[in-house]
């Protein structure tokens, strides 16, 4: 890829390519909608048309009972793209933006975009029970690792603009921008600070800016109710309520968790092929939809299902057995999508799980305490807040996002409680989130915090390996060198000397020279270095790491005073895998190298 150097300064260059990703993710926005639009049409009603508001139900398509073939037709479509063209585009997307920002430099293929607003916008328009803010993301986080891949810039630079798209696309799909920069925040940005905060907050606003355009200023929701919210839900009581209501949201967190990825494992058992076994899955996704229609009236759990949350949110639904059964219906619908294959988001489900249970709780609460009189809707929107909260991890993203789609006040501090009860329950029954886990099983460790690495202050010389010297001349073999090894205190390196001077140094613990076969007979000059620096045993860890990095070298010899004019004061070497290795940011050290 042919990459193009901008002279500029770097913030104020970088500030403006964040706007750039914001926009664009705006209009990804905006155009993925009319995808699902177009989809959900053809697929429903067979017409070729790019109307269609997710916030009210879809009227009973005229196919009937064949309906149920509407999902597997788009499963067959979305096997094809995920398979022929980005398997990264499978999924809910954003583990795969996640890793790439910790294992793959924040380098995002293209392609990705392309396929999965197609992917996505299929599998949720035909039917899946999948979210419309994960394949968003993906498209915005693509985007801004296009541009950071096109343009010259550093490592650090391109997580900005990732982060940025991935901020953007939440500000666009859900008109919440500071939910938006929440989000990249906990989630995505490796490093906090104004570096990084301003570029992901402008992308943010400017991609909220492009949205209201297209999508207009008013909340993803309509709660009229709660602008008539009383004292009620900050009497004494209602604390310890919400407390155990936290707890259970925390469990049912979990439970969506784990239900997906123990979904994915079944189907993975499942004899056949991606096709077949996507096929199968979105097959009993059409049965449910199918029975809903036709015993409750609504598709009900198909799509991203914020038609039904509208209806709990202004009090037209209400039934709490009705509720329970949407709240399993749609846990089952979205493992079988994802599970299975598909392509979308959890952001939406966890939504619509938030809703049901929390005003099937509220119900439940006001029937067995006559003196509280809290209209449902109020728990289900602090449901939707610990679900998102408790199952992603980015609980100030939840709390905030929440207040920016309701725009009641009145909600706050029960939404602080609740949310942090829930979030406490998750971690105490699965301690990774639903975005971590995934990467967590790939064997990809991600840290859950971010903070001043107090190891990196620490002196050199407590994690100092020591070494030893060897007069050697380069033509010596391995063979050669255990001879004059024997006996004694083997060390990981050891000092290639002329008498006089250290030449070069060789990286090898003691079982390397006394294990090795089959090259007994080979140089040591496949095994040397002559590239070092010389370092005091006082220097501080991110010193010595520094210094390293920049004279291009991969070891340090260590002298009390920092200078080096006889072998013999060295007291000992450390590599940059020393550090890495005994640091628990290891990763992101020897990452940072590249």
């Amino acid at each position: 890829m042919v990459k193009i150097k901008l002279p500029a300064n770097a913030q104020m260059r970088l500030s403006i390519l964040a706007i750039l990703v914001g926009i664009i993710t705006g209009l990804g926005a905006w155009i993925f909608r009319l995808l699902i639009a177009l989809s959900h049409n053809i697929a429903f009603y067979h017409t070729f048309s790019l109307s269609y508001n997710a916030n009210l139900h879809s009227p009973e398509s005229p196919l009937g009972a064949w309906i149920i073939l509407s999902p597997v037709v788009g499963a067959v479509v979305v096997a094809f793209l995920v398979k022929t063209f980005a398997p990264e585009a499978k999924g809910h997307g954003v583990p795969e933006v996640i890793d790439a920002i910790y294992y793959n430099r924040s380098i995002i293929r293209p392609m990705v975009a392309a396929v999965k607003a197609l992917a996505s916008s299929i599998s949720i328009g035909t039917g899946g029970a999948v979210g419309r803010e994960g394949p968003i993301i993906q498209i915005g986080a693509a985007f801004g690792s296009t541009l950071g891949q096109i343009i010259h810039m550093k490592e650090w630079q391109r997580m900005v603009l990732v982060a940025s798209g991935v901020g953007g696309g939440i500000a666009a799909t859900f008109n919440t921008p500071l939910g938006g920069v929440l989000f990249a925040i906990e989630l995505m940005l490796v490093e906090i600070s104004a570096r990084t905060l301003i570029p992901v907050a402008l992308a943010t606003a400017s991609a909220a800016f492009v949205g209201r355009l297209f999508f207009g200023v008013s909340p993803s929701f309509d709660i009229p109710e709660l602008a008539h919210a009383t004292s009620t839900i900050m009497s004494p009581r209602m604390f310890l309520i919400y407390v155990i209501f936290g707890c259970i949201l925390g469990l049912a967190a979990m439970v969506y968790s784990r239900a997906i990825y123990a979904t994915e494992d079944l189907f993975d058992r499942i004899p056949g092929n991606y096709y077949t076994r996507h096929i199968m899955g979105m097959l009993l996704v059409g049965f449910f939809m199918y029975a809903m229609i036709n015993q409750f009236g609504h598709y009900y759990i198909q799509g991203v299902g914020y038609a039904t949350i509208q209806d709990i949110l202004v009090g037209t639904l209400s039934n709490p057995a009705l509720l329970a059964l949407l709240f399993v219906g749609k846990l089952l619908t979205n493992a079988l999508t994802l599970g299975s294959g598909g392509s979308g988001g959890i952001f939406s489900p966890s939504l619509f799980l938030g809703a049901t249970l929390g005003a099937a709780f509220g119900v439940a609460v006001n029937s067995l305490f006559p003196g509280v009189t809290i209209n449902p809707a109020h728990f289900a929107v602090i449901g939707m807040a610990a679900i998102v909260g408790a199952g992603t991890g980015a609980v100030i993203t939840a709390i905030v996002m929440i207040f920016e789609m309701t725009r009641d006040y009145n909600v706050i501090i029960p939404l602080i409680i609740t949310v942090s009860i829930a979030y406490g329950m998750r971690r105490f029954l699965m301690a990774d989130s639903i975005y971590i886990y995934k990467l967590m099983l790939r064997g990809h460790f991600i840290p859950d915090s971010l903070g001043t690495n107090m190891f990196m202050l620490r002196p050199i010389e407590e994690i100092l390996e020591s070494s030893c010297l060897l007069p050697t001349g380069k033509g010596q073999t391995i063979s050669e060198i255990r001879k004059k090894l024997n006996g004694k205190n083997i060390t990981p390196y050891v000092l290639l000397t002329d008498g006089e001077q250290i030449k070069s140094v060789m990286f090898a613990v003691k079982r390397r020279f006394i294990d090795t076969k089959g090259h007994r007979h080979s140089t040591v000059r496949n095994r040397i270095t002559n590239r070092f620096i010389i370092i005091n045993k006082n220097d501080i860890l991110f010193d010595v790491l520094a210094k390293l990095r920049s004279s291009h070298c991969k070891i340090a010899l260590v002298t009390p005073d920092g200078k080096l004019e006889r072998p013999e004061e060295v007291i000992g070497a450390i590599s940059l895998s020393d550090i890495a290795h005994s640091s628990h940011l290891a990763k992101y050290i020897i990452s940072s190298k590249k």
